[in-house]
């Protein structure tokens, strides 16, 4: 990519979004394209198709989307399926009609089977069910892959579709309703801390395994992808490692300095007892990870502190 290429970064704002302007901006891409809600509401068709028209993006990098932990996909499902399948029908759509150069579309490790071997492969794709607490986002999900993958044979578009692991990090959603299990834990021992209370309940039995990864290693990987990656299969992003819910709840209660008990309430759902992604295939290719789950808690929590005083 030109460095002063026009590159449209759709949900800037987002967990995601907002990584890979770090990492675009670091790199010396300055000819960044930005809209928050209120200057474009990528669920309105012809307001996105009109934006593309008037600025006509070389690059897109398509990070906007309802996102959310277990108990807001269980409950959520309608809006989870309908805003994601929206969003990315307006952009991918206008992506091809002003002909942007690339594109690169952020699917989602849900998309793989419930039951799916471990480390999932990219070929385990559409091998079997997701898992049904967040069917309808994995649903959307794999629509946009298919969409990329389908405008690429009929029209040999460049889109391209990158599966990241459960991601971390700045600007992430602490809202416990909504968030994934990472910030739902950082904030539930911040606050127990705080207001001494003896004990914290987490959802489950702590025996699922999880795969976390620092969102600024993804926008590494995805600027990374956007130079060196032009194929319509879709590729993992990860670390390679995973670890169990249990065993992250005390690493993060060390992390807080928490010194009270932990609680699992087994009445509430695990969900997929593995979600651990094969990399190989981007490790070959020249990247990996960096920044270990160690140090990406401490500057997370580090983040949240100091925001929330």
């Amino acid at each position: 990519m030109d460095r002063n290429a026009k590159i449209f970064v759709a949900g800037h704002r987002g967990l995601v979004g907002s990584a890979l302007v770090r990492k675009l901006e670091l790199d010396g891409y300055k000819n960044l394209l930005l809209k928050n809600r209120a200057e474009l509401d990528l669920l309105d068709f012809h307001k996105v198709h009109h934006f593309f028209e008037k600025e006509k993006p070389e690059y897109v990098l398509l990070a906007a989307a309802k996102v959310g932990g277990i108990f807001a996909n269980n409950t959520l499902g309608a809006d989870f399926i309908y805003e994601n399948l929206t969003i990315q029908n307006n952009v991918v759509k206008s992506a091809h009609d002003t002909g942007v150069s690339k594109l690169l579309f952020l699917g989602s490790s849900c998309i793989y089977p419930r039951n799916c071997p471990q480390p999932m492969k990219e070929e385990y794709f559409l091998s079997g069910k997701p898992e049904p607490t967040n069917t309808p986002y994995a649903a959307a999900k794999i629509a946009g892959i298919l969409m990329c993958q389908a405008f690429h044979k009929q029209y040999n578009d460049n889109f391209i579709s990158v599966m990241p692991t459960n991601l971390y990090g700045p600007n992430d959603n602490f809202d416990l309703k909504t968030s994934h299990v990472f910030p739902a834990l950082i904030r539930k021992f911040y606050e127990a801390k705080l207001n001494s209370e003896p004990t914290v309940t987490v959802w489950g039995t702590g025996a699922p395994k999880r795969e976390f990864m620092h969102v600024d290693d993804l926008a590494s990987a995805c600027v990374f992808l956007m130079k060196s990656y032009d194929s319509p299969e879709i590729i993992n992003i990860g670390t390679g490692v995973d670890v169990s819910i249990k065993d992250f709840a005390e690493m993060v209660k060390e992390t807080v300095g928490y010194n009270g008990e932990i609680v699992w309430d087994t009445s509430k759902p695990d969900g997929t007892p593995q979600k651990l992604l094969d990399v190989s295939k981007i490790n070959a290719l020249g990247w990996n990870a960096s920044i270990d789950l160690s140090t990406g808690i401490k500057k997370t929590y580090e983040w949240y502190t100091a925001k929330t005083r």
